[in-house]
């Protein structure tokens, strides 16, 4: 089971946005990933609860930040709930997309299971209801992945097979790569890996 943390920080100029302290692991429905994030002042930011099923959908999601609430799931599309921060006001959503994205590395790591690209696969169109902070607002982004390279690195633990992305946006034509390994996102826009207790989960 990775343990570890992740410092999330603005891709364009790098102010420090939070620390997110998070653990992983595969399991008989598929794969699970909990997280708690704290601001650079320390405060407690929010949580990120992700359940995917063994075709990498999202079988729950429940992310908290600044009050705010969402609970979704695939379901006829994606569903969700978005809750406000006094409690009194819930409003239901519903795109037809094939799952969720947000600032946690751990979206990036779901859409790759959702995918299942190989290095000779052409470049991929998937559409994404992203919740964007401080309030969790959605919004529904279409993204093309492609898999561009696949290497493996030597380690203590036998070699480690790390996977590049390009991830390009449709709306902006904007590309970026991601770098993963098994189920931690190694490098991304805004996202640095700072600390890992354990190996990356392998998965079939």
């Amino acid at each position: 089971m990775p343990r570890g943390r992740y410092s999330l920080h603005d891709p364009h100029d790098h102010t420090p946005l939070a620390e997110e302290h998070f653990h992983c692991a595969p399991g008989p429905s598929g794969w699970r990933y909990v997280s708690q994030l704290t601001a650079p002042s320390g405060d407690h930011l929010g949580s990120v609860d992700l359940a995917l099923d063994e075709l990498g959908r999202p079988l729950r999601l429940e992310l908290h930040a600044a009050d705010w609430q969402v609970r979704g799931a695939a379901l006829d599309g994606v569903t969700w709930v978005r809750t406000d921060p006094t409690g009194t006001h819930a409003t239901e959503g519903n795109v037809r997309a094939h799952a969720f994205t947000g600032t946690s590395p751990a979206f990036l790591v779901a859409t790759t299971r959702l995918l299942r690209l190989t290095p000779s696969s052409p470049a991929t169109r998937v559409r994404l209801v992203a919740f964007t902070d401080p309030v969790l607002a959605p919004r529904t982004v279409d993204q093309s992945w492609a898999l561009v390279k696949r290497e493996a690195h030597a380690t203590d633990n036998g070699p480690l097979i790390v996977d590049e992305y390009q991830v390009t946006a449709l709306d902006t034509g904007e590309r970026h790569s991601v770098h993963i390994a098994g189920d931690v996102v190694l490098a991304a826009p805004g996202i640095e890996l700072e600390d890992l207790e354990t190996p990356p989960s392998v998965f079939d």
